[in-house]
């Protein structure tokens, strides 16, 4: 049993993070700290948590410090460029912690963080513990890591549904088109004109077009994967919902790849995309959060709300030149707080799926 400490539990990545330890069987205990309401309850901040708090927590919000020191592993769920100072304490104090923020997803490169966040590390040196937090990429790395930088949500998204391309080879160099929507919740907790319910209700608009800071992140893991440089052009959408993401994803075959793929569909008496999901349903097998759909079924944001569940299916399409791929997420739970549980699971030695093994609602 461990003591969890959450660093912003009043954003909404935070009070998720202390909704699902409430229900996680190892936490015994767990600390919240915010700034912006410290010495108030978290149940007066968040009306859903009365009488939820089940012994593990009285609901103080107290301050980073004091959470710090009486945990056993820290979620972070700060602006970016903060988490370092906490990330440097404990490392040198035998604690683990889990960032959602970006501080910790380039790894040790430095200029592509300071690039897309104008911001400079002020502790270069805890950047080399730190691994990054997507486990159907780094499972064996995160197991033993003591910092994790836990991925984007629409990083997540466009990742996973492309990593089996990419890892087998059939996408050609050029651009991969990822396109993706997302409701409000990713825009935060603080309020701005363009999360106002006047702004975003009744329409659907893109943003930050080619400008996105996740964008980095998607293409160094696509490069990762491909071990090759890959090209990425993404837009993210803002769509009246409140929380999920889905992404279509429009990448070009191989020459060689579109005709073995049209010659095994052939052979099998199937058709390509059947044998794209096929090699999809096989790649991810052994993953207990991804599931590719059967063949010819659509994602849809509504089946994986509050789960921390990404549903892909793949599609052969433009006569059998180009791969198309659809996947939908939680951004709050496999986005973020969920895949952060899931990190935490895997560095403590825990079932990979405890206190995230949510079965999806059907509405």
């Amino acid at each position: 049993m461990i003591k969890a400490g959450i660093i912003g539990a009043t954003g909404y990545a935070g009070v998720e993070l202390v909704r699902i330890l409430l229900s996680h069987p190892e936490v015994e205990k767990i600390y919240v700290s915010s700034v912006s309401f410290e010495g108030q309850n978290l149940a007066d901040v968040y009306q859903s948590l009365y009488g939820q708090f089940r012994g593990k927590m009285d609901g103080k919000l107290l301050t980073a410090d004091e959470v710090v020191k009486v945990s056993d592993v820290i979620f972070t769920a700060l602006p970016h460029g903060i988490a370092e100072q906490y990330a440097d304490f404990c490392v040198k104090n035998g604690k683990k912690l889990i960032d959602l923020s970006a501080d910790f997803r380039f790894g040790m490169d430095e200029e592509t963080f300071k690039k897309w966040y104008k911001k400079e590390w002020q502790f270069p040196e805890v950047h080399r513990e730190s691994v990054y937090g997507l486990p159907e990429m780094n499972r064996d790395e995160i197991k033993k890591a003591r910092v994790i930088g836990n991925p984007g949500c629409y990083v997540t998204s466009a990742t996973l549904a492309l990593l089996p391309a990419l890892k087998n080879g059939i996408l050609e160099n050029s651009p991969i088109i990822v396109d993706s929507q997302s409701g409000v919740t990713g825009a935060g907790r603080t309020p701005t004109e363009s999360n106002s319910f006047c702004s975003c209700g009744e329409s659907l608009s893109a943003y930050k077009v080619g400008a996105h800071r996740h964008q980095p992140e998607i293409k160094r893991n696509c490069s990762i994967a491909a071990n090759k440089d890959v090209d990425i052009v993404f837009t993210p959408h803002l769509v009246p919902m409140s929380r999920g993401i889905l992404t279509t994803i429009y990448a070009p075959l191989t020459h060689d790849a579109a005709e073995r793929i049209a010659q095994q569909a052939k052979t099998a008496g199937i058709s390509s995309s059947e044998v794209v999901n096929n090699m999809y349903r096989d790649f991810f097998a052994k993953e207990p959060f991804v599931r590719v759909l059967p063949y010819g079924v659509s994602p849809q944001s509504k089946n994986v709300r509050f789960t921390n569940f990404c549903d892909i299916q793949a599609y052969v399409v433009n006569d059998g030149k180009m791969l198309e791929l659809v996947s939908t997420l939680d951004n709050m739970i496999k986005g973020a707080s969920g895949q952060a549980v899931q990190n935490m699971n895997l560095m403590f030695g825990f079932e990979e799926t405890d206190g995230i093994n949510f079965v999806p609602s059907a509405f």
